[in-house]
């Protein structure tokens, strides 16, 4: 299947009309005719009809349409990666929230310097979201807490961080044991069905504290905001980033030991992207070594 024919198809259903379609390539209207009518013969429907002066495409065709899009894109990408050696194309990032309100705009931005040529989608999600959609090939690379078992051998991963479980406090509160917190005062809990949820709400069982719970949510800048404000403590990872940089919180360490939450990048080894992927690991470990260093 000619992909020329399918762009021009789609020339043609973009501008509703063939000697449109035509004019812009610089060809015949009955040329562009006879490519749209061989398309149809090797597939067997009918893709366009008439409707007054305009041409739209049937059911058939929409469904064609849609598909060509991809395929016509992914054609002119593989012939600009043939012509040169510059990492080029589209990387489809998938990310969960706290990363993309942490260290993902830093990396970001040192990934746009480095390739100016690349084009990045972004979609957020829960970790089990990213990694099923990874194995259907809708991204690209997911940034995403490990998951909870052994990989596929056609995965790799990459560690970006290890984020220990602490007690959010306000700093008035700072020199209070924190257990006594997490029994005393109203909890703002992490919601359990994600995986930093998961491991507070393991440390609470197995320390025997049944805290008196104020609301439990799904962000965790949301919670360190609340305790800013006040509202309670609560037991989460410790993240690292500029949104909660200027709140006046204590971030106290626990008296038994915890698992940490771990995230970083995943991908499939034999993607297409592996360059870009790999450029966008190198600069997101620079943001990871710049906030251990301030830090420190």
């Amino acid at each position: 299947m000619e992909t020329g024919f399918l762009a021009n198809l789609l020339l043609v259903v973009d501008s509703g009309s063939m000697a449109e379609a035509a004019r812009r390539i610089g060809v015949t209207p009955a040329a562009v005719a006879q490519q749209v009518q061989a398309l149809e013969r090797e597939l067997g429907v009918p893709l366009l009809v008439r409707a007054g002066r305009t041409v739209i495409p049937t059911e058939a065709g929409h469904r064609v349409v849609e598909k060509a899009r991809a395929l016509v894109r992914d054609a002119a990408e593989l012939k600009a990666v043939a012509l040169t050696d510059e990492p080029s194309g589209e990387l489809r990032i998938g990310t969960i929230t706290t990363a993309l309100l942490s260290l993902l705009p830093d990396a970001l931005a040192g990934f746009a310097k480095a390739f100016p040529q690349a084009q990045v989608l972004i979609r957020a999600g829960t970790s089990m979201e990213l990694y099923e959609t990874l194995q259907r090939g809708d991204i690209d690379v997911a940034i995403c807490l490990h998951p909870p078992f052994a990989l596929p051998k056609a995965y790799d991963w990459h560690l970006l961080r290890e984020e220990p479980i602490v007690v959010l406090a306000p700093k008035a509160l700072a020199d209070v044991d924190p257990h006594t917190l997490l029994q005393r005062e109203p909890f703002i809990r992490y919601d359990r069905s994600l995986g930093g949820g998961k491991q507070a709400d393991q440390y609470l069982r197995a320390a025997k504290i049944v805290p008196h719970e104020l609301f439990e949510l799904n962000s965790l800048m949301a919670i360190a905001m609340m305790v800013d404000r006040g509202l309670g403590v609560s037991l989460a990872p410790d993240i690292v980033s500029p949104l909660t940089a200027g709140l006046n919180i204590a971030r106290l360490p626990l008296p038994a030991p915890a698992e940490h939450r771990r995230f970083g990048l995943l991908w499939h080894r034999a993607s297409a992207r592996a360059r870009l992927i790999k450029g966008l690991m190198g600069c997101a470990e620079q943001v990871v070594m710049r906030d251990i260093k301030h830090a420190g």
